[in-house]
């Protein structure tokens, strides 16, 4: 009874620690956003969480912890939106345009996010390890980079896709050219909008869709 007792009184004790981490990793998002995750302190994310310091530096030993915890709660996110969307497709060109899809509605839906990873990535590209990178990835995807060699032999073997394409180069090819075009209309928004007169969505897409013409088995275009 007393072991059922103290695991009873330490459940709203974790909720109550794990709504102070959610209030300081919101702030933060919040002030990347709007000073830029470089400029951002964590004297002033501390004050924008509401949370003491003291309490701050509980959860988090600097800045970096702090994009890194709000890294991987995206990857995790995005990777259940990406299983969600891809589970109907019936080939692989059908998963791959479902991975797009995700891609274009995140432009339209989650630009805060997007414009995230992209000061992520000016960020990981001048001083964070690559390894602690790939170690968030194997977290939420066991398989990782295998599973986008496994999508083209598939694509390959059900006739979607082009027999002569490298399953060990072409998605990592194409998915950082997706995500180079996502996270740029991303960052520049509305300034893009402005000066071609579509929605940064839109031009995702299009953009999109000539790299999906690019896989298509020539059976799949007539």
């Amino acid at each position: 009874m007393r072991k059922s007792s103290t695991a009873t009184e330490g459940r709203p004790y974790e909720a109550h620690r794990e709504r102070q981490r959610r209030r300081i990793l919101e702030a933060a998002e919040r002030l990347f956003d709007e000073r830029g995750m470089d400029r951002a302190t964590m004297a002033e994310i501390t004050a924008a969480s509401g949370v003491r310091a003291s309490t701050v530096y509980q959860y988090f030993s600097n800045k970096d912890e702090i994009v890194w915890a709000i890294l991987e709660g995206v990857f995790a996110e995005a990777a259940a939106r990406m299983k969600a969307a891809t589970e109907g497709a019936e080939t692989a060109l059908g998963k791959i345009t479902a991975l797009v899809d995700v891609m274009a509605e995140d432009l339209a839906r989650r630009r805060a996010t997007v414009r995230f990873m992209a000061q992520f990535d000016a960020m990981y590209a001048r001083e964070w390890p690559a390894e602690r990178l790939i170690a968030i990835e194997a977290r939420i995807s066991k398989r990782g980079f295998a599973e986008f060699r496994k999508l083209i032999r598939a694509g390959i073997a059900d006739g979607s896709l082009r027999r002569d394409l490298d399953p060990n180069l072409t998605m990592h090819a194409v998915m950082n050219a997706l995500i180079g075009a996502q996270r740029r209309l991303a960052s520049l928004g509305n300034r893009v909008e402005k000066e071609y007169g579509k929605p940064v969505d839109e031009l995702f897409r299009e953009a999109s869709r000539v790299i999906l013409l690019g896989l298509r088995a020539e059976t799949r275009e007539k």
